[in-house]
Parts: C-alpha cells; sequence; structure tokens
C-alpha cells in the first residue's frame, strides 16, 4: 500500500440473515450448527419445479419510524437494504451524524435485481396490455439499485453513489469500490454492502440448469460445498451493510473499529457467461495480496464462495490451491444460508471479520466426504476451528465472469 494512499477500516455492521439478525444470535447458530435452508411450501404453486428448498431471512420487524410515505418506494430488497444500514449506521455511531449530509458520505450498495413483484408488473403490460399495478413507484422499486438510492434518499446522501450489479460479487465488488473510494480521497465514509429477496427468478434459472438442489425430503442436508454427494445450491436471501471510514478520520471521533479493509482485487473472465476459469480466479486473488502489501502465507483462513456446484466448487478451489501453494483453512457460509446472491459478498464479509476477532471459525456444513477431484485444502469441518490470525481473505465468484477478492486485517493490527 502506498503512504499517499488513505487507509480504510470497518466501524459499522448491521444485516438481515436466515440466521438472525446480530452477531450473538448468528454465531450461536453456527456454532450449533444449525442451517437456514427450509422445505419452501410456497414453492409447490410451481409445476414441472424440481427444488422446493430456499433459505429466507428470519422475521423482522420493520422500524416504527418507517412510514408509508417513506417505504412505497421500496419493495422488499430495498427494505432490507435500508434497515441493514441503519443498523450499520447505528453501529458505528453515525445515525443523525452531520456528516452524512456534508458530501463526504457516500453509497456503495449492491444486488442482483431489483425487486420481483415490480417486474412482473411491467412484464404484464405485453401480456394484459393493461397498465394495472404499475405506480409511481414500480420503476425505482424495479432498478437494480433500488437498495443504493433508497439509503441515500433516508439519510440525506449528497455524496457519490457507485450502484453494484453484478450478480454473486454485488456485495463485494461494493465493498470494494467503497474501500478505494475512500482510499484515493473521494469519500472519507461509505456505506457499503449488498441485499438479495427471495423470488422465483432465480430459483427457476438453477433448477433448469440442473443446479438447484432437490434434497427437498432433507434441507438440513443441503448444500455441499466441496463435498462428494452434492447437488447443487440453495437460493437465500438477506442484505448486509458495512461501514467504511478513513482510518484517521475514524480514530478522531473515537469510533470502534472492527477491522481494516487491507486489499481488493477484481477481474473477469472474458470467455464465457457461466462456466469459471481458473486462472482469472487466480488473478482476483493475487491483485488483492498485491493491493495489501502482504503474501499468501499470510491468510490464515478464507472465506469461500463455495456455492456446492461441481464447476464453481473445482474451479475454486484449485485457483485457491495455486494460489496459496498450501492447504490453507477454508470454509462455505453459503452451507448454513444458502446463496444469497447480490449479498453473500457483503455477508461473507460481516461474519468473518467477526470469527477473525473471536478467533473462532465456523466450518463448512454437510461437508462429510470432501470431493476428491477438488483441490487440497484445509477444509473446515466438524465443530469449526480455532485459528489466531490478522488476515483474513473473502472470495466471491459470479456469473457473467466476474471475480472478487477482499482482504480483511484485524484491528488493532
Amino acid at each position: 500500500m502506498q503512504s499517499s494512499m488513505r487507509r480504510v477500516v470497518v466501524t459499522g455492521m448491521g444485516g438481515l440473515t436466515a440466521l438472525g439478525h446480530d452477531w450473538p444470535s448468528i454465531r450461536a447458530r453456527l456454532q450449533a450448527r444449525r442451517s437456514g435452508v427450509a422445505y419452501l411450501t410456497e414453492l409447490d404453486r410451481y409445476q414441472s419445479l424440481s427444488t422446493r428448498l430456499g433459505a429466507r431471512v428470519e422475521k423482522f420487524e420493520v422500524p416504527a419510524h418507517y412510514t408509508r410515505k417513506l417505504t412505497r418506494s421500496m419493495g422488499p430488497v430495498a427494505l432490507m437494504s435500508v434497515i441493514s444500514a441503519e443498523r450499520a449506521l447505528q453501529d458505528a455511531g453515525l445515525l443523525g451524524d452531520a456528516i452524512l449530509k456534508s458530501g463526504r458520505t457516500g453509497i456503495a450498495h449492491g444486488a442482483s435485481a431489483g425487486s420481483a413483484q415490480a417486474v412482473v408488473a411491467f412484464g404484464s403490460l405485453d401480456v394484459f396490455y393493461k397498465v394495472r399495478g404499475v405506480t409511481s413507484n414500480t420503476y425505482v422499486q424495479m432498478m437494480s439499485h433500488t437498495g443504493a438510492v433508497n439509503i441515500g434518499m433516508l439519510f440525506g446522501i449528497t455524496g457519490r453513489v457507485i450502484p453494484c450489479s453484478s450478480a454473486c460479487t454485488s456485495g463485494s465488488q461494493a465493498i470494494g469500490f467503497a474501500y478505494e473510494t475512500i482510499k484515493h480521497g473521494q469519500q472519507t465514509v461509505m456505506i457499503a454492502g449488498g441485499g438479495e429477496e427471495f423470488s422465483i427468478g432465480p430459483v427457476a434459472m438453477f433448477d433448469t440448469m440442473y443446479g438447484a438442489s432437490t434434497r427437498n425430503d432433507a434441507p438440513h442436508t443441503t448444500p455441499r460445498p466441496f463435498d462428494r454427494d452434492r447437488d447443487g445450491l440453495v437460493l437465500g436471501e438477506g442484505a448486509v451493510t458495512l461501514i467504511l471510514e478513513e482510518l484517521e478520520y475514524a480514530r478522531a471521533r473515537g469510533a470502534r473499529i472492527y477491522a481494516e479493509v487491507a486489499g481488493f482485487g477484481t477481474s473477469s473472465d472474458g470467455a464465457h457467461l457461466t462456466q469459471p476459469r481458473t486462472d482469472t480466479m487466480v488473478q482476483a486473488m493475487r491483485l488483492a495480496l498485491e493491493d495489501a502489501g502482504v503474501a499468501a502465507a499470510e491468510i490464515g483462513y478464507v472465506s469461500a464462495h463455495g456455492t456446492a456446484t461441481g464447476p464453481g466448487d473445482l474451479a475454486e478451489s484449485l485457483a485457491t490451491r495455486e494460489v496459496f501453494g498450501r492447504a490453507v483453512p477454508i470454509s462455505s457460509l453459503k452451507s448454513y444460508f444458502g446463496h444469497t446472491l447480490g449479498a453473500c459478498g457483503a455477508l461473507e464479509s460481516w461474519l468473518p471479520i467477526e470469527m477473525m476477532r473471536e478467533g473462532w471459525f465456523a466450518p463448512t456444513l454437510n461437508l462429510d466426504n470432501p470431493d476428491p477431484r477438488c483441490a487440497e485444502l484445509d477444509y473446515l469441518s466438524g465443530d469449526g476451528r480455532r485459528i489466531d490470525t490478522a488476515l483474513i481473505m473473502n472470495n466471491n465468484f459470479a456469473f457473467g465472469g466476474i471475480n472478487t477478492s477482499l482482504i480483511f486485517r484485524r484491528w488493532p493490527a
């Protein structure tokens, strides 16, 4: 890291997930090896759909000050994203702070898409030729950056907005771009993260591709990242936000610091829309290491993308082994939360930061027999692992061939 560049730290974190909405609740369920995956009877209505599985967000209350006027521009993905942002700002001690409206605070927030019902409303125009179900807010609910702009409206943010809609890397790209924005001096604070609502579209897409798990009679046994007996992924939902700040500003206001964003790398495959490439995954990880100015040997844990699809698991494991040259400790949180698409990059940054601070890392659920075709890595299983490390990596890989790698340093450094 060049000395002229500003250092970036995480001062607030918050989210809504299938295992709870705060770290103590989620940690208890991770340690109990509890999955958020369930049989969803709502999927029974869809003919020819093979999977019935999903990981829905645990019930949450909409804050009383979220009036109807305020929420009418929000579909589920925007609502969850806004609530996660408010929780993170409160955690950082920045709610109501003058810096939010000063132009020195920006937003980088992602989702793979806007709300499904808004899409349906517009699509029905070409089916019924009647303008019904379309209101002045429908388009705002449909936009892929609906979460970002609704966050901006609620908190009066006047700095830059970076909308990130890159499927499974939306949340991690948002955090990476937010980090770069502060690092290069364009903003002092960034609200960064991602969200996703559960909807039939992605479920049907993966089902059609034979990429969705069909262990409908045993939801607790799937997904199975890196396992020989995996049969596909499970879709999930949620929203997570991290508050990033320039280090000296955070210190000056006495902020609690969770971790430092040490490095970020992103690359693209430039080859196939859905078939992952090991070499460009390697490139993203090495770019992150170079940006952080650390050696691969210093990373004590890797949060895997780990979707439980054959091509993805194999490519990722081979890439990770090539970068690290050793059996680095690794696990996939998607075994608990399912694949939360636009939210996963943020979710899989938040929880590993918390685990690094406590020195305990969750195992991959259902990893009973590692696939012998996967590269030799230290796949965490059983009750997890106590690891004392000052550096962790989170990797995400998306359709369209987009790859991201984030490195976080424990604080105090």
